[in-house]
């Protein structure tokens, strides 16, 4: 089969000789080198990308993805969800109101912010019914002033299904203040467990309870809650469907309350992304010691090729195929292996925690109890690509240097 002479002796030279085996070691070591950085890359973003995946399943499953507020309190909120039900993007809409307030149980207090739902739809829109540890979401009944606390909330009160806090909001007055503090007593029905911030700073009331602490009529509401498909399409979505009831409402949407966290991930997975990658440069730039060794090495050969015809293009091209197979093959090690322990690190950390009798993510500390792993095609296409492209340009000072070599005077020293 005809190969270009490059391609050739580029590839003769990647094989083990028994008069070269030390250079033969030092390409291995740098193809291993490449293979380790590159699998250490897909891990690390896929679990990364695990854990955000966890945090948005959590934390924008129990706040809003948008909601539809009213000017004034909406009277019927129903007209507005069939409104926004029309929009092919929305896939829940529910009665919701929110206010802000401070927890107070045997002189400590903590900020909080309260949540006015309807618990027979709730589960339309939210996943807090699937998150209840004690209790139950149901035994929300209106006119009781129930309350669903968080897990982070009930544990530092020392709190339980039955026992009763003391919530305060702030209400208008014509005070000389302009604003007086009004004390509900609450009954704590259940306690939910999602795993984040939000178990320390949420709790959830009946919507005609929440109507009723604004002294309000017990139906009206303060907005309407959105459930859409694509989360980072609720900004669009929610704005299409405000306009589309008129002046009288405003929509508002997750980006708002916990875009600042979802920056600051997506910031975190770039910067750790780009630390790795110095790991596979490093791998990769050994490649340059490796093929200026095999340049010293082969400099008699060199001359002979230039001497029976051999262009400089042409032996440049050796050795960048050389350096170039190189790091391709080591890749792609890397890139399979990496994906296969992606696939699998959730249950070689549970095997690991068998094995050893302990708890590497217990739930009492850490907000998932599991290493998370979610692999993406788009990170490997790109770390492979970044271990190509870097193990391509390694090779081209060595090459450059090999083209230059004179003939005469590597015969005349070899």
């Amino acid at each position: 089969m005809f190969r270009p002479l490059s391609i050739f002796i580029g590839t003769r030279y990647t094989r083990a000789k028994r008069r070269n085996r030390f250079v033969s070691f030092i390409s291995m070591t740098s193809m291993i080198g490449l293979a380790l950085g590159v699998l250490a890359m897909i891990v690390v973003l896929s679990v990364m990308n695990g854990f955000q995946r966890e945090m948005s399943n959590r934390i924008l499953g129990m706040v809003p993805h948008a909601t539809i507020v009213g000017v004034k309190p909406i009277d019927d909120w129903r007209p507005v969800a069939e409104a926004a039900m029309k929009n092919p993007e929305v896939t829940g809409a529910v009665p919701f109101t929110e206010m802000e307030g401070m927890l107070s149980y045997k002189g400590s207090m903590q900020p909080i912010q309260i949540s006015g739902v309807d618990p027979a739809l709730e589960g339309n829109v939210s996943i807090v019914a699937r998150h209840i540890v004690q209790g139950r979401l149901e035994d929300l009944k209106p006119g009781e002033f129930g309350v669903v606390l968080g897990e982070i909330t009930a544990r530092r009160f020392r709190l339980g299904v039955g026992d009763k806090i003391t919530l305060i909001v702030p209400e208008a007055s014509t005070a000389p203040g302009g604003i007086t503090p009004r004390l509900q007593r609450l009954n704590v029905v259940g306690v939910f467990k999602v795993g984040a911030e939000l178990d320390g700073s949420m709790g959830l009331i009946h919507v005609a309870d929440a109507a009723a602490l604004q002294r309000w009529e017990p139906n009206q509401v303060q907005s309407v809650r959105l459930a859409v498909k694509d989360l980072y399409a609720a900004p669009k979505v929610s704005q299409q469907v405000a306009a589309g009831l008129g002046a009288g409402y405003a929509a508002d949407d997750w980006t708002h309350t916990q875009g600042s966290l979802f920056s600051a991930m997506k910031m975190e997975k770039t910067m750790i992304g780009l630390l790795l990658l110095m790991i596979v440069a490093v791998a990769a730039f050994n490649i340059i010691a490796t093929l200026i060794m095999v340049v010293n090495d082969k400099g008699a050969d060199i001359a002979i090729l230039r001497t029976i015809g051999a262009t400089p293009q042409q032996i440049m091209a050796i050795f960048m195929v050389q350096g170039t197979v190189i790091g391709i093959v080591g890749t792609l090690i890397g890139g399979v292996l990496g994906v296969i322990a992606a696939l699998n690190v959730s249950e070689l950390v549970g095997w690991m925690e068998r094995v050893s009798g302990q708890h590497i993510f217990s739930s009492d500390v850490y907000f998932v109890s599991n290493l998370p792993s979610e692999l993406q095609g788009g990170d490997v296409a790109l770390i492979c690509g970044a271990g190509f492209v870097l193990s391509f340009l390694a090779t081209l000072y060595p090459a450059y240097r090999a083209a230059k070599i004179q003939p005469a005077h590597a015969l005349r020293y070899s």
